[in-house]
């Protein structure tokens, strides 16, 4: 009897884009990124959206993970990552971003060439171009924090835009609750011997500006920063 030829089966391939209230953006998002990535299987944390966020992302093919109350981004992209493990075979790549950066998410394909080629462990996009924000203090503190908890200096502290294997996406979640999300996640990652890389890239988001809305976001942000620091010092 000659042997039965096995065919490989591809490696799981899994974008977790994080929404809240991104109805104008979510649709060019996940059209973006399955053109850039043909065969991604797209995952959408909802942080409960009512403006129709949930409702566009799955016209546009993605599974939608959500609850009726908001937990903030770490817990949300956490209940999203924990589905996605639990719905099939560990994925060989895991993409997470946020869902307002519309066609130029398509330049993600780039972090995920990176952790396949074994550039890094942790590859982070940072903005080419940064667009609104405040007077940097948040952002600052961000990296400081991650200075002092592990010793890296990365760019982009809180870019919510990474790849990565989908066995360190296991080993890294839960994520730290908020918007302590990114930095939480850099600091294990660097303690437990992965190697971390950014890539500028080409993106485009909804900046918050100097407004008193953009000041409250950013007073929120330094408020789940100082609570990383104070779980992981």
């Amino acid at each position: 009897m000659g042997e039965t030829e096995q065919t490989e089966q591809p490696r799981r391939l899994v974008a977790i884009v994080a929404a809240r209230n991104e109805a104008d953006s979510v649709g060019a998002t996940l059209g973006a990124l399955a053109a850039a990535l043909p065969g991604i299987e797209l995952w959408l944390a909802d942080d409960a959206s009512g403006d129709g966020t949930a409702e566009r992302a799955m016209a546009a093919g993605a599974t939608v993970i959500g609850r009726r109350r908001p937990h903030g981004k770490g817990g949300n992209v956490t209940a999203a990552a924990e589905a996605m493990l639990s719905a099939g075979p560990e994925p060989g790549l895991v993409l997470l971003c946020d869902a307002d950066l519309g066609d130029s998410a398509a330049a993600l394909a780039r972090l995920v060439e990176a952790v396949e080629a074994d550039e890094c462990d942790l590859a982070i996009a940072a903005f080419a171009q940064r667009l609104g924000g405040g007077f940097g203090v948040a952002l600052g503190f961000a990296g400081w924090t991650i200075k002092r908890l592990c010793g890296a200096e990365p760019v982009a502290p809180i870019s919510g835009q990474r790849a990565m294997q989908g066995s360190l996406l296991r080993e890294l979640i839960p994520f730290a609750d908020g918007w302590g999300m990114e930095i939480g996640m850099t600091v294990d990652a660097v303690r437990g011997g992965n190697r971390i890389r950014e890539y500028e890239l080409d993106l485009r988001h909804r900046s918050t500006g100097r407004t008193l809305g953009g000041f409250a976001h950013r007073a929120a942000q330094l408020r789940d920063f100082a609570k990383v620091y104070w779980s992981r010092r």
